[in-house]
């Protein structure tokens, strides 16, 4: 697997099986303060700043990663968070993509 840090994101085609939820606790281990959901569909992580333009420049910061990884997050920017979801949904579950783009998050943050 590598360092997620270190991949890119590959496009997920309709043949793509999501990963397992067993190979996604796995690999929710290599990033640190994020969360898997119960269903083992999404990953999740709120992040606290000082105020609302700390987390809105946060927040851009994110968006250049999904645009340069081609992956988007849900993100709920608010005063002094911001939550972000991540999932694969073209494929109704969760991909390596997921877990790259959250250890990306993970290295600005």
């Amino acid at each position: 697997m590598g360092d997620l840090n270190q991949k890119h994101c590959v496009p997920c085609e309709g043949s793509t099986v999501p990963l397992l939820k067993r190979e996604a606790e796995e690999m929710i281990k290599q990033i640190p303060g994020w969360q898997l959901w119960p269903d083992g569909r999404t990953i999740s992580r709120e992040f606290s700043f000082k105020n609302f333009a700390d987390a809105f420049a946060f927040a851009t910061k994110v968006a250049a990663i999904a645009e340069e990884e081609q992956h988007h997050p849900d993100m709920l920017i608010g005063w002094g968070k911001v939550e972000i979801e991540l999932s694969t949904h073209a494929i109704g579950g969760l991909s390596e993509n997921d877990f790259i783009v959250a250890a990306k998050i993970n290295e600005i943050h």
